[in-house]
């Protein structure tokens, strides 16, 4: 999996996937963004969130039939001092349908523990390549 991302001025960026497929990135004006994409913050939360939905959906397929509303409200709790990253994260899983609450714990339960790879990506190892005008430069 790979994606670009592309600066587009002043604090505004696109991410591209291997398929075309874009993500605007960018801060509020009052950040100094044009305030025209999401919050790298905020493109966490909803990360998240979709792999969540995407994985109770695979889980809950039994009931898919009965499913008529599956939505996510995600608030992420950030520190105050910089880096300002989550230091919790609130998601509250509306389901409407004719679908036993176990089940719906279920899938939420197995789908955060087990097969979410984005929250258990949160705390991954980063490492970095430099390329400066098109060479490799190593750490001083």
């Amino acid at each position: 999996m790979k994606t670009r991302t592309t600066w587009e001025g002043n604090k505004t960026f696109i991410m591209t996937n291997d398929e075309g497929k874009e993500l605007r990135i960018d801060t509020p004006p009052a950040r100094g963004g044009d305030g025209t994409g999401v919050s790298p913050m905020e493109s966490v939360l909803g990360a998240l969130a979709g792999c969540m939905g995407i994985n109770i959906n695979v889980i809950l397929r039994p009931y898919l039939d009965k499913l008529e509303k599956l939505e996510f409200e995600t608030v992420g709790l950030r520190n105050e001092e910089p880096p300002k990253s989550f230091k919790g994260i609130e998601m509250t899983v509306h389901v409407d349908g004719d679908i036993p609450a176990s089940r719906i714990w279920r899938a939420v339960n197995l789908s955060e523990e087990k097969y979410c790879s984005v929250a258990h990506s949160l705390k991954a190892d980063i490492t970095f390549k430099i390329i400066l005008n098109g060479e490799e430069v190593e750490e001083q």
